[in-house]
């Protein structure tokens, strides 16, 4: 108990990964106090949503940490089971690489493999369907896009396997800062897509996680 934190040391017992700290809302100091004693107990650390500052304190506590500047995370390696399938996370455009990101770093801190294809927004069709190869050799697929959010539906016409769709607030007014995006997801004709909320890579990086490893020890 820190007073204004306490840090769930057991969690790492009951779900295989210690608490993730949200940087949002928290200063500089706490984020740095929170990660330290997370660190103290030679667990892995992700911190979301973190800003520079906050990075610049956390580093002072916490040796061997890492910033991710587009991702916003900070993490700190420890090892951890590894799982034999593999996370394909995909984005329509460029403007959606924050929250792909945050996938990612997400998903492989976590003990996964984390294969990255960017830049396949439905605009120009010719660019997923020149990566369906690859899109095929993935256990789970997260597709991370904006607009009108088309692409989850695309990418899970095309595969086996489950697709957690991330909508982001990328796009014009009627967008509505990713709520056409998050609509059009929910409303999705293709079969096998799941939706987290808009602009939430690390919940759909943690999802994947879980379904990766769980099939893993199947």
């Amino acid at each position: 108990d820190l007073g204004f934190a306490r840090v769930d040391h057991h969690r790492a017992v009951r779900q295989g990964f210690p608490e993730v700290v949200l940087g949002l809302g928290k200063t500089p100091a706490q984020i740095a106090e929170i990660s330290a004693r997370i660190a103290t107990r030679e667990a892995p650390l992700l911190v979301t949503r973190a800003s520079a500052e906050a990075w610049e304190a956390v580093r002072t506590r916490v040796p061997g940490a890492e910033y991710h500047e587009l991702a916003r995370a900070i993490t700190l390696r420890k090892p951890l089971p590894r799982a034999s399938g593999t996370i394909v996370i995909a984005s329509a455009g460029t403007s959606d690489l924050p929250v792909a990101e945050e996938a990612a770093i997400t998903a492989d801190i976590m003990g996964n493999d984390v294969v990255r294809i960017y830049d396949i927004g439905v605009a120009g069709i010719h660019r997923v369907l020149a990566e369906r190869a690859r899109l095929a050799t993935a256990r789970v697929i997260i597709v991370v896009a904006g607009m009108e959010g088309a692409l989850p539906s695309v990418v899970a016409g095309m595969v086996s396997v489950p697709v957690i769709a991330v909508p982001t607030s990328v796009g014009y007014g009627a967008s509505f800062g990713g709520i056409a995006a998050l609509l059009g997801m929910l409303n999705s004709c293709a079969n096998g897509v799941a939706v987290v909320n808009i602009d939430n890579g690390f919940g759909a990086g943690c999802m994947a996680s879980l379904i990766n490893h769980a099939q893993s020890r199947d």
